[in-house]
């Protein structure tokens, strides 16, 4: 027979023993976040903290502060988050741990944002009074300070939120110019310069986080340096390469490697077209000689090294740029160029020479700058402007329109990513 059977199916929860509490069986955070936030700020929870910890060894955090120009964004949250476990671990450790938060009111960031809105109406930025101008940025940012504070209270972080400090207070302002003052009374202070990135639209310098780079595929330009030093190096060339034609009328000097090995090459034969001719002589690092032949369209037992050039002959060596005796430069490039032992310079690729614009690259302003040189800055858009129009320049840089890559100047290009 089968067992006797019955309609009733037991709860099986009851027969667990689990603890009784009020906890509720969802969590609802979005409903119940904003209602703990309330609380806290209802009973001045980041006060009270502080009233707990009178005595304690202080912990500030002063923040680092985001742009007020917008709402906020998982790097915010990152930032913040990570910020405010600093600050309450620091507190259950047995300090007095402050988080002071601040927001920047002050740059590009703000200036673009009105700028857009300028745009939208048609009006022209340049037409704006300068004061009117930054009355708007200030009335921007301030906007933002409210909102983006109501965002971060709303992820949690605990903080001095109702006395922020802003760079765009008076107060602030004040207290920064006087600290520059004990900066210049206490003579640690000293005026310099530095290549900086710039924005020919806005007229205005770019820290490097602000600058995006897309891929491009640029030219590799090779352009050769004269020499015009008394000796039997007179009239050979020094080849330098570069990725950014644009500096070559920047360059003050060429620069090399005490360390390398240089050779003087002459060319004893050439194919139906290259860019060197027979009876070209160039100074390379022995190392990179034959790639840079190839380039230049030549095979092997077209030229010969003729012997070894030592880093103490380069240093006594000068140079002509290229662009020397240009139509309508005045002058400009006519100066011989330096030509000095650098220990940036490596031979695993190009020619073991650079070219080198203190006004363009961080390592070249250094190495003027260590001795003693004054940089001569960069050029304004328009000028930029006038100067690509001068033939010389324009021809030693330029395509055909058939797309054939010629050298005028001592300049080859080619495609190189």
């Amino acid at each position: 027979m089968c067992a006797d059977t019955t309609d009733h199916t037991p709860d099986y929860k009851d027969t667990l023993n689990l603890p009784q509490t009020d906890f509720p069986m969802r969590a609802g955070l979005p409903k119940r976040e904003p209602e703990w936030l309330a609380r806290w700020e209802e009973i001045g929870i980041y006060d009270r903290l502080r009233e707990r910890a009178e005595g304690r060894a202080p912990f500030t955090l002063h923040d680092g502060p985001p742009y007020a120009n917008g709402h906020l964004h998982i790097g915010h949250a990152l930032n913040k988050i990570l910020k405010d476990m600093v600050v309450r671990s620091q507190q259950m450790m047995g300090r007095d741990a402050r988080y002071i938060p601040g927001w920047d009111c002050h740059g590009l960031p703000i200036e673009w944002k009105i700028e857009e809105q300028y745009r939208a109406k048609g009006m022209d930025k340049d037409k704006v009074d300068v004061v009117d101008f930054r009355q708007e940025c200030r009335k921007f940012a301030e906007g933002w300070i409210d909102v983006q504070r109501g965002e971060f209270k709303r992820l949690g972080i605990t903080g001095k939120w109702d006395k922020p400090y802003l760079t765009m207070d008076f107060r602030a302002e004040r207290i920064i110019a006087e600290e520059f003052q004990k900066f210049l009374m206490s003579g640690v202070l000293y005026q310099g310069s530095k290549p900086v990135m710039w924005s020919p639209i806005e007229k205005t310098a770019l820290a490097e986080a602000e600058v995006e780079y897309h891929d491009k595929e640029s030219f590799t330009v090779w352009v050769k340096f004269e020499v015009v030093s008394d000796g039997d190096l007179k009239g050979a060339h020094v080849v330098i390469w570069t990725t950014t034609p644009w500096t070559i009328p920047s360059n003050k000097a060429v620069v090399y490697g005490e360390d390398i090995s240089y050779g003087l090459y002459e060319v004893t034969g050439t194919p139906g077209e290259c860019w060197a001719n027979v009876g070209d002589r160039f100074i390379l690092a022995d190392k990179l000689a034959g790639d840079v032949m190839t380039r230049a369209r030549l095979e092997d037992g077209m030229y010969t090294r003729l012997r070894d050039v030592s880093a103490n002959e380069l240093a006594g060596l000068s140079l002509q740029h290229p662009l020397a005796g240009a139509e309508g430069a005045n002058g400009e490039w006519d100066d011989l160029r330096d030509f000095r032992a650098a220990d940036f310079v490596t031979d695993e690729e190009g020619t073991g020479f650079v070219h080198c614009a203190p006004s363009h690259g961080m390592e070249e302003y250094e190495l003027y700058r260590g001795l003693g040189s004054v940089v001569v800055g960069g050029l304004t858009l328009s000028a930029l402007l006038t100067l690509l129009i001068v033939p010389p320049l324009m021809s030693l840089f330029m395509s055909t329109i058939e797309g054939r890559r010629h050298s005028v100047g001592g300049a080859q290009p080619e495609a190189a990513e």
